[in-house]
């Protein structure tokens, strides 16, 4: 049996997230798992994904068997700043890691999760008319030679760091506890509550970055979790969104 199966799950899970649950050995996407009409908090997770998906289109691998591929179903209060989920979620899955493994993670603006520099986790968010799913990957229990190597970040899973394997549904049940909690929170009081553990976590601070045509040194986030970046002739200039290189 999965360790990420219905009866193995449903009864560990400790908040409203995950209910209901739903759980495939296989899909194309896990996002397209969750009905758009399904209560706030559904979930679904898939062992393997044939279409798996990350940022601007690209394609998310996964050995099968060796990842955490969740999607959740999320309902913003109207008006609310949905992008600002990427770091909320991020954030939570930072969390789980080290509530899990002891190993410290970091948060790579705006939807990685990298642990010793390298990323163990990314997040999609699509927008479902007043829903959005948030869709999870964690790196789990791929060996080195099972890791993407073309990946545009040095990828690492808690197994590659820890050098032993990691019981998905665990991390899953702690990262749903996790987002619950910060996204109540983020829903009743917006990101400022958040912001001093995302700056903790801030991988890219002092660093020289570029993101589309702006290019200068990352000095933090702006509170509404903009990125920002200051140039070379000192002026500070905020980022929405875009690909980070650097």
């Amino acid at each position: 049996m999965s360790d990420l199966a219905r009866e193995r799950i449903e009864p560990l899970l400790r908040g409203r997230l995950g209910r209901p649950y739903l759980h495939e050995s296989r899909a194309g996407t896990t996002q397209l798992l969750v009905p758009a009409d399904a209560p706030e908090g559904a979930a679904a997770t898939a062992d393997h994904q044939d279409a798996g998906r990350g940022r601007h289109g690209r394609a998310w691998v996964d050995a099968p068997g060796t990842a955490l591929l969740v999607s959740v179903l999320l309902r913003p209060p109207p008006g609310a700043a949905a992008a600002q989920l990427s770091l909320v979620s991020a954030l939570s899955v930072a969390e789980a890691v080290e509530a899990r493994t002891a190993l410290a993670a970091g948060l790579k603006w705006p939807n990685d999760v990298l642990v010793e520099d390298r990323k163990v986790a990314g997040i999609l968010l699509d927008g479902r008319g007043d829903a959005v799913v948030c869709g999870i990957g964690v790196n789990v229990n791929q060996s080195a030679d099972e890791l993407p190597r073309d990946a545009r970040a040095e990828p690492a899973s808690l197994r590659t760091l820890t050098g032993g394997p990691h019981d998905r549904g665990a991390l899953l049940v702690e990262l749903l506890v996790r987002l619950e909690a910060l996204y109540d929170t983020w829903r009743a009081s917006g990101l400022a509550p958040l912001l001093p553990e995302l700056e903790r976590r801030d991988a890219l601070r002092g660093r020289d970055v570029t993101v589309g045509d702006v290019t200068g040194t990352a000095a933090g986030l702006a509170p509404d979790g903009r990125l920002r970046i200051v140039d070379a002739d000192g002026a500070e200039l905020l980022v929405a969104s875009g690909e980070v290189a650097g």
